[in-house]
């Protein structure tokens, strides 16, 4: 439909805006403990840096500032979770990221990775 093409703008922004939120609720899990029944990782701890990475990030995608860089960042974040927690390089049936429950993982990789090549666009820090 050729007539939502002027709101296309608006709706990345839209999506950059709720993913960083989403990534940013996940670190808060991670480093903060709120809303989650997992121990704090140790300060230092790969996935204490992880979380760190999903806050920090999380927030600057959300505001869009510096908002190539965070995305980058946080899409790499996502391809180690992705090959090292949830694939472990097995294959077979744990290939599939539904078997390995690495979904996410490969989403969030993504559509971070497009929002490094897009930048912040509208309703950012950035402009």
């Amino acid at each position: 439909m050729k007539q939502l093409e002027r709101f296309s703008d608006h709706a990345y922004a839209l999506l950059r805006i709720v993913t960083g939120f989403m990534f940013a609720f996940h670190g808060t899990q991670k480093i903060l403990g709120v809303l989650s029944d997992h121990p704090q990782p140790a300060v230092g701890s790969q996935i204490w840096i992880g979380g760190m990475i999903e806050l920090l990030g999380g927030l600057a995608v959300m505001l869009g500032w510096q908002t190539r860089a965070a995305a980058f960042l946080c899409s790499g974040e996502m391809a180690v979770a992705y090959f090292q927690f949830h694939w472990k390089f097995q294959m077979g049936s744990n290939f599939f990221p539904a078997i390995n429950k690495g979904e996410l993982a490969v989403l969030y990789c993504f559509v971070f990775l497009l929002i490094a090549c897009r930048g912040g666009v509208k309703w950012s820090l950035d402009k």
